[in-house]
């Protein structure tokens, strides 16, 4: 499987495959968060006369919040918002995400990020959110594999998750490392078209309710059910 997907990478990059980091995204790869992130988008966007659905949170997570506050409004307020006006709207989702429970980690999540650190790679995260208590967050929970330099947020790019911008700069913020030297892992449509146009290559892990034709179509080079099931067969990858 692994043998197979890597051919078609090396076929159409015409770069050979060589892994040296692991960039993660983090709502729905490494936190079961996206249930949580849909209920408050919902409330936010009701409260400014938005429609937006749970659909709509997973079909556009990866994406800076400001930019999908701003596009939802020009469909349907036929509005152009301010990057302030949108930041208010998206200040508002924020609290009242961090009025819920916090979401936990997924199951296999620290098993993968043992194996990546035992097998010499650095380990990177690319997120669209800029919420500073997330971002400590991380650097909370998974103290032992990132530091905040290894981190890249909506506030480090103009142009978020689908551009490959993100996993561009995630590239050069874990060392300065070529397109083919990484591996993206997603589990969003959006951020699995980031992926690939940064040209890595791209896993996607499938933790949501969308179908799996929602991220193979969007280029993933494999598909995985689970980050554990990633966890479980992370050594044939390497090998």
């Amino acid at each position: 499987m692994f043998q197979e997907a890597i051919q078609r990478y090396n076929e159409k990059s015409a770069i050979p495959f060589s892994p040296k980091v692991v960039l993660f995204d983090m709502d729905g790869v490494l936190y079961d968060s996206m249930p949580n992130h849909a209920q408050v988008w919902m409330l936010a966007m009701k409260a400014h006369g938005i429609r937006f659905s749970a659909k709509d949170a997973y079909a556009t997570e990866g994406a800076r919040g400001v930019d999908t506050i701003q596009k939802y409004a020009k469909e349907q307020l036929k509005k152009d918002l301010s990057e302030e006006e949108a930041e208010a709207i998206y200040e508002l989702k924020a609290g009242l995400f961090h009025e819920l429970l916090p979401p936990p980690i997924f199951d296999g999540v620290k098993d993968l990020m043992r194996k990546i650190k035992a097998d010499g790679l650095r380990i990177g995260v690319v997120t669209g959110s800029g919420q500073r208590k997330l971002i400590q967050r991380l650097l909370d929970d998974f103290s032992d594999f990132l530091s905040e330099d290894q981190i890249t947020t909506a506030f480090d790019v103009k142009r978020g998750k689908p551009n490959p911008d993100p996993y561009l700069a995630g590239l050069k913020r874990a060392g300065n490392y070529a397109p083919n030297e990484g591996i993206v892992i997603e589990n969003a449509p959006l951020g699995v078209r980031a992926g690939v146009a940064a040209r890595c290559f791209t896993i996607a892990v499938n933790s949501g309710p969308l179908p799996n034709s929602a991220l193979t179509d969007e280029g993933a080079d494999i598909l995985f059910p689970s980050i554990r099931q990633l966890a479980d067969s992370w050594e044939q990858l390497i090998r």
